[in-house]
């Protein structure tokens, strides 16, 4: 039977004033569900004066330091919010070789118009908190050639001095421990011309300055170093030297030119050695080198590790780094990039680069602690170290996660080296889609790059969807409210097969799935997807298409009439004949009573209702009770509520970016609201147990995961909880205290 709510007293409630979040959270604990890594780790950077003490940063999702004692990951940056979006990625990290409590961050993630001016976080304590400079230029953290590094450096005899390379504006200079920069104008030129530049799939970018490297043993502590190089990514002349404290620069003599560099390492003995690629990374790279110079002789020796012949495919492949065992100048460690045949390899010398030996062929990779890598090839080896205190530990960054071993020196004497997949904590997924069923596993995800998941435990990884299909984004996610298990998803490829349809369903809750018959006419794109509530029939609208009608699975297609190419359309959870759909434009509701055959429009756009935005992905969200309701999350548009044959904005949100239901305080009673918006002028997460008449905050300043939250959903079926997605720090729960 249907829940009926009086029209009048439904209207008086939904006009009534709201009562407005108060500042203090209101006592949730939060926890990441485990998938482990899932991303591009950019590089590492390990203290060279205290044992244990490690930091990683990433393209999108922070940085973290390594904790020995809990062999584990500590996020740094999740305190970032509103007022630091755009800065979640991490260009650049730096220590101060003096000081072990002082780190410092290069923030910003792109260098697109839209994108806000890069910064330097300033840390005296390890992380713990930090102090920030605003920089005026942008970084891109999320770039191409993020791999490369690192761009920012303190020096080793004067931690008052900072160096820090840019990529659109040049070298940069601190005296004042990063409080304060000022543009090194003698630096050349060429750091900011065309040749340090680089195409990918949809802009050119600047690559700029990729590496500063002190020379410590040209100064004496307490003064500037006199020495430090800079490499600049051009195929031309590209690297650099100062022999007076960064006031002028020339180019070092006979150094090799055709190739970019992207790393720089300082042996014990003084040699440098450097990584080269034809490009910057990750995207591609078609040929590189690695070169030794030894600058007391000015004398450059090319040490390439193999030689471009062993790549069957024959596509070329370049250096991604190289790496020195600070307690044994002789003993190096370099990765190639873009080797897809027949994989990417780590090679190692013992003698300064004169040989070398493949060590993948004699390794054993653990997958226990996320077994989903097991289906994952390392790649994208864009950094490597070597632990300064104990020359058996290395690690290797890939793109999606840290792999790390503590018997490097056993491949020296025929022994086979364990690598381990060390990313307990750093969780860097971007969750696209969330569902929390109300029976089976609590929480279903769909994530960019590594498909997707079931998640029969939150404190536990697991591994990916079943095949087929594996697509690299998992898109979009629906259910059938009333048909137990019945699930469809839609699922993008980085490159598509041209033969696999974007959508699958699931009749067991995920556990197996099937790929549609065929995609939408127009379709061969990923898009949303929504479910009737019996799960026969299914509504599928690739991007920027028509939305198209199925009753099996893909076998044929009608076209779902009435609605714009710009309506979100969402299957009702417990009338299988009952669609309704948002347009994102207009404002409009439309509603469909015959299975998603035709669209009708039942409401305009509310009172009060200004335009979505173009950086709001529109939610509805069908009430839970049998009572034909809706709610909508609508952007700058605010929430919305669809009921008794009205549609209005609920004044309690200024602005409504992701809703989820939660589960009733009552038996029958009204759902938990969960929503990520402004309520107050505050953005925050936010929870009302009154229908959004009050709300109250919910996530506190601790965790604000850069000021993105996405996908916000409530648990069905425990009191309370809620789940959400950022963007880059993986998917996270929340339980009361």
């Amino acid at each position: 039977m249907h829940r009926l709510f009086p029209t009048f007293a439904l209207l008086l409630f939904l006009l009534a004033p709201a009562v407005f979040a108060q500042e203090a959270p209101a006592g949730y604990r939060w926890y990441n569900v485990p998938v482990g890594g899932g991303g591009f780790v950019s590089g590492l950077v390990f203290h060279p004066g205290e044992k244990g003490l490690l930091y990683a940063r990433t393209d999108m999702g922070g940085a973290y330091r390594w904790l020995p004692d809990a062999h584990r990951w500590q996020p740094l940056l999740d305190w970032m919010g509103e007022e630091d979006k755009g800065r979640f990625g991490v260009e650049s990290i730096a220590l101060d070789p003096a000081d072990p409590e002082r780190v410092y961050l290069a923030v910003g993630t792109y260098t697109t118009e839209r994108s806000g001016n890069a910064a330097i976080l300033r840390s005296s304590d390890r992380g713990r908190s930090f102090a920030r400079s605003d920089l005026p230029f942008k970084l891109g953290a999320n770039e191409l050639g993020r791999g490369n590094g690192e761009r920012l450096a303190v020096d080793p005899n004067d931690g008052r001095v900072l160096m820090l390379g840019s990529r659109t504006h040049g070298l940069w200079r601190s005296g004042d421990r990063g409080a304060h920069w000022s543009r090194v104008e003698s630096f050349p030129a060429i750091a900011t011309s065309p040749s340090a530049s680089a195409e990918n799939r949809w802009r050119r970018q600047q690559i700029g300055i990729v590496f500063v490297v002190f020379e410590p043993d040209s100064g004496k502590p307490g003064s500037p170093t006199p020495r430090i190089y800079a490499g600049v990514s051009t195929r031309e002349t590209s690297l650099y030297v100062s022999e007076d404290a960064g006031a002028s620069w020339h180019p070092v003599a006979r150094q090799p030119v055709g190739l970019r560099p992207n790393h720089m390492v300082r042996a014990g003995d003084g040699a440098f050695y450097l990584s080269y690629g034809d490009e910057p990374g990750p995207d591609v790279m078609h040929d590189g080198a690695v070169w030794k110079f030894e600058p007391a002789q000015q004398r450059w020796t090319e040490v390439t590790p193999a030689p471009q012949s062993i790549d069957s495919e024959g596509d070329g492949f370049g250096w991604g780094a190289v790496a020195v065992d600070p307690r044994n100048p002789r003993t190096l460690i370099a990765s190639t990039f873009c080797r897809y045949g027949p994989r990417d390899e780590l090679f190692r010398s013992v003698d300064g680069g004169k040989t070398w030996k493949a060590v993948f062929a004699h390794s054993d990779f653990d997958h226990s602690a996320s077994p989903w890598t097991a289906q994952a090839t390392p790649h994208w080896l864009a950094d490597l170290e070597i632990d300064p205190f104990d020359s058996d530990r290395a690690l290797f960054v890939t793109g999606y996660g840290i792999w790390a071993s503590r018997n490097l020196g056993a491949f020296d004497g025929g022994g086979r080296v364990q690598w381990r997949f060390d990313n307990i904590g750093l969780e860097e997924t971007v969750p696209l889609a969330l569902l929390s069923p109300p029976q089976g596993a609590h929480l279903i995800s769909g994530l960019g790059d590594i498909d997707g998941f079931v998640h029969d435990a939150l404190d536990k990884t697991t591994v990916q969807f079943a095949r087929p299909p594996r697509y690299n984004n998992t898109h979009d996610l629906a259910m059938a409210g009333q048909a137990t298990g019945v699930l469809a998803r839609t699922g993008y490829f980085h490159d598509d097969p041209g033969n696999v349809p974007h959508a699958a369903y699931s009749r067991d809750g995920g556990r197996n799935w099937h790929v549609f018959a065929s995609d939408p006419p127009g379709g061969g794109v990923a898009g949303r997807i929504a479910l009737s509530a019996d799960g026969k029939r299914a509504i599928l609208q690739p991007r920027g298409g028509e939305h198209w009608l199925t009753a099996d699975f893909g076998g044929h297609w009608q076209s779902a009439r009435g609605l714009p190419k710009t309506a979100v359309a969402e299957g009702d959870r417990f009338d299988a004949n009952l669609f309704h759909a948002f347009d994102t434009a207009t404002g409009a509701l439309f509603a469909s009573v015959d299975g998603g055959m035709e669209f009708r429009q039942v409401a305009a756009a509310a009172e009060d209702a200004a335009a979505v935005g173009d950086d709001t992905r529109v939610e509805l969200h069908p009430d839970p009770r049998h009572d034909g309701g809706v709610w909508i999350a609508a952007g700058s548009r605010g929430l919305q509520r669809w009921a008794a044959g009205k549609l209005v904005r609920l004044a309690g949100a200024d602005t409504a970016q992701s809703l989820g239901l939660g589960k009733s305080a009552s038996e029958g009673g009204s759902p938990v609201l969960f929503l990520f918006g402004r309520v107050a002028g505050k953005l925050g997460l936010y929870r009302s147990d009154d229908e959004g008449r009050q709300w109250r905050r919910i996530d506190d300043d601790a965790h604000r995961f850069g000021g993105v939250i996405r996908h916000v959903t409530g648990d069905p079926r425990v009191p309370g909880r809620v789940y959400f997605g950022t963007e880059g720090r993986g998917i996270w729960y929340g339980d009361p205290r």
